[in-house]
């Protein structure tokens, strides 16, 4: 996998991915479009996400919906890295077994989200999940 950033002006920059998407970031806090640290967070929602809502499926479950919810933590002072992250699921379904919401929301950051699995090597990542 590869990715290009090109510098635009000021701090806004310019990615690019393999599969020929672009997307900009303002490095100076999100001010004109979301920041690198943001575009890490919904990079680990995005990929929990995709777990969650696969894992549902594959265990037979008739899910219609997942939003994941982070908040973190992050150092005062540079480099201000997350030190924690939570990751709450929202999940909507018919007759959804909470077993399984559990399972597959556990499994998503201990086993297959390898965005969260990258994280947890320097970030307290933990998560909680509703059915609504």
């Amino acid at each position: 996998m590869q990715a290009e950033v090109k510098w635009v002006d000021g701090f806004k920059f310019l990615g690019q991915s393999q599969s020929g998407h672009s997307i900009v970031m303002d490095g100076s806090g999100g001010a004109t479009a979301p920041s690198p640290m943001e575009m890490v967070l919904m990079a680990a929602g995005g990929c929990s996400s995709v777990d969650v809502v696969d894992g549902l499926k594959e265990a037979g479950q008739q899910v219609t919906g997942c939003v994941a919810k982070l908040t973190t933590e992050r150092r005062e002072t540079a480099p201000r890295i997350f030190t924690h992250v939570n990751i709450h699921f929202e999940v909507s379904g018919i007759n959804l077994d909470e077993s399984a919401v559990e399972k597959v929301t556990a499994d998503s950051l201990e086993k297959y989200c390898s965005v969260c699995l990258m994280l947890g090597k320097g970030v307290e990542m933990t998560h909680s999940w509703a059915i609504v």
